[in-house]
């Protein structure tokens, strides 16, 4: 008897955590699935800055292009190469960025930020307003509520499990 209470109470706990830990969350854009990985950091910036353009599990040269800057070609074996973003991007403007390793093309989205310097030689490029950067209201990408809520299930799960496992035989009566 006293085993089926410890079961039912750990079943009862590995079920509460199950249910407070996060949610696995997969993006797929535009359906555009590819075998190797590419990115541009940042995915934000101003007319005239420079982007880092990150390829991973490309076993060719890649080529990378967009209306936003002049094509660049990331050789086999090097995981990144930089662009610098044309002055006349229209500022709020996402241009596509394609990447393009043997056979395979993949594209992501590059934005242009809002606010540019009145002159071109000035660098850092100062932005009127912030670049968007997530999803915000959190801290490091956890909801405070969320962690208060999941932490609250998780020790009222551990208390209940903790009650039924120390109950006696004389408890069942009563």
């Amino acid at each position: 008897m006293h085993a089926i209470r410890v079961a039912s109470a750990a079943l009862l706990g590995v079920t509460a955590l199950t249910f407070t830990a996060p949610a696995a969350r997969a993006v797929v854009m535009d359906n555009d699935v590819t075998s190797f990985g590419f990115s541009v950091v940042p995915s934000t910036i101003a007319a005239g800055g420079q982007v880092t353009l990150r390829v991973d599990g490309c076993n060719d040269d890649t080529r990378v292009s967009s209306g936003v800057f002049d094509p660049v070609t990331v050789p086999k074996g090097h995981s990144s190469a930089t662009a610098k973003v044309d002055w006349d991007a229209k500022p709020g403007a996402a241009y596509r960025v394609t990447f393009t390793c043997g056979g395979e093309s993949g594209h992501t989205d590059l934005t242009i930020a809002v606010g540019r310097p009145s002159d071109p030689t000035h660098y850092p490029l100062p932005v009127q307003r912030g670049v968007h950067a997530g999803e915000g209201g959190s801290v490091a990408g956890f909801d405070l509520k969320e962690i208060g809520l999941g932490a609250a299930l998780t020790a009222g799960s551990l208390a209940v499990a903790y009650r039924f496992s120390r109950r006696r035989p004389s408890d069942d009566n009563a």
